[in-house]
């Protein structure tokens, strides 16, 4: 996976700045080998993976290895974002986890059907968003692999397949 200083990109799209600290809180108490970015809403998400406008340097937005992604936001919301981003082959690939207070059916099998990896209702408690967020560290960060990147048509590097 692609990574900057051997640390896994979390994409972190969240517009509450309580939420923003608890969940960055979490992720250190879990010890994930993880750098966090943050964009507060679903325009701002999708300009950080095309980098547009204040994340047209890709140093500064590199591609993420997991993004967490809330559902009500301002402007776009992450429904609309995550519609499109699963719409672009470049773009599908990368596993979304929505993290959000809904724990609405609608808004998970939607979320689902946009192509969402998972779909967690955030916990009341830090306890408990702590547990969740060091589970999802677990698995997307330390278990799974995944490619770093795709190519230009949308289809996976097979070259080195042995």
């Amino acid at each position: 996976m692609k990574t900057t200083q051997n640390k896994k990109i979390i994409l972190m799209v969240e517009d509450d700045p309580d939420d923003i600290y608890l969940i960055g809180e979490a992720i250190d108490e879990c010890q994930l080998n993880a750098q966090i970015y943050v964009v507060e809403d679903g325009e701002q998400l999708l300009d950080y993976l095309h980098h547009k406008g204040e994340y047209a340097d890709p140093e500064g937005s590199p591609r993420p290895d997991l993004i967490l992604l809330d559902l009500n936001m301002p402007r776009k919301d992450g429904r609309e974002a995550l519609a499109e981003m699963k719409k672009d082959p470049d773009l599908r690939g990368i596993p979304v986890v929505v993290l959000t207070t809904s724990s609405a059916e609608r808004d998970m099998k939607y979320s689902y059907a946009q192509g969402a990896s998972g779909f967690v209702t955030k916990p009341v408690s830090f306890s408990g968003l702590r547990e969740a967020v060091c589970k999802i560290g677990d698995y997307w960060i330390r278990t799974v692999q995944l490619p770093e990147e795709k190519l230009g048509d949308g289809t996976e590097d097979h070259s080195e397949e042995s």
